[in-house]
């Protein structure tokens, strides 16, 4: 009789897994013990890190509303037709998700920057400057943002079962109808993913938002930019700081792993 309890992998395997998951562990441990715990309270009261976290929290999740407005779209559009160049406009589409996040920023200055492409016109004619303000911070998100949202999504939509929406219209249901109530429905899992990992994403931003929005007090200073300036002249409140941030990410990432698990990994929840 097989011993079951024998690993499935071999156990030469088991060493670099192991090194994996420190990689991942041992800088969380680092914060936990080398936090002040004893000015944690001071911090907590502190006005400058309560407003950077809720422009954060805020931004981040008009960041993702707007994804899924703009994103769900884009997914069905890449998944469900022959659109021309498809291969290009998926690599730009997702392209922000490779590059340096300063050169996403000068990316956004010199298109929606007062001299910039965009920006120009819109300074000009409109009156309208997007750069440091509450505006660029959620532009920069989505510029950085979004393509996990239409990355996780594209997939999805390519690799589902269409039968059902096929029935659907047979039986005479409107294209709207059809998405809303099965093609939609049948991706959920990675829809759910996708708006997470957006969201994830988002309120962690930090290069693209302090070039293109900056790190004005109140109205443009997020929390990592908050964190960044602490790390000048005080460690102890950026640890606390990116404490918060691991705290914050890790809560809502536990809270919903039974969606976005399944949706990475494709077992059912």
């Amino acid at each position: 009789m097989s011993d079951t309890r024998r690993p499935s992998v071999p156990r030469l395997v088991l060493v670099p897994a192991a090194l994996g998951i420190a990689l991942f562990a041992l800088p969380v441990i680092g914060l936990v013990s080398r936090a002040p715990w004893s000015d944690l309270a001071s911090l907590i009261t502190d006005p400058a890190p309560r407003s950077a976290l809720v422009l954060s929290v805020v931004t981040s999740l008009v960041t993702t509303a707007i994804a899924l407005a703009l994103g769900v779209p884009l997914a069905l559009v890449l998944a469900r037709t022959r659109l021309p160049g498809r291969g290009v406009v998926l690599a730009v589409c997702t392209l922000s998700m490779v590059l340096p996040p300063v050169v996403a920023g000068v990316a956004l200055l010199s298109a929606l920057g007062r001299r910039g492409v965009i920006g120009r016109l819109l300074d000009d004619h409109l009156g309208l400057t997007i750069p440091f303000t509450p505006a660029a911070v959620v532009i920069a998100q989505l510029f950085v943002a979004m393509p996990f949202l239409v990355v996780t999504l594209e997939s999805a939509l390519r690799s589902a079962d269409r039968a059902p929406e096929e029935v659907a219209r047979t039986l005479g249901a409107r294209p709207w109808r059809v998405l809303a109530t099965v093609t939609l429905p049948s991706v959920r899992g990675a829809l759910g993913a996708g708006a997470v990992l957006t969201w994830a994403r988002a309120i962690g931003e930090f290069g693209a938002t302090i070039t293109f929005a900056g790190n004005l007090p109140g109205v443009t200073r997020t929390l990592p930019t908050e964190t960044y300036l602490a790390l000048q002249t005080d460690p102890g409140r950026a640890v606390l700081l990116s404490l918060l941030q691991v705290g914050v990410s890790l809560a809502v990432l536990l809270a919903l792993r039974h969606r976005w698990v399944p949706a990475l990994t494709g077992r059912r929840p």
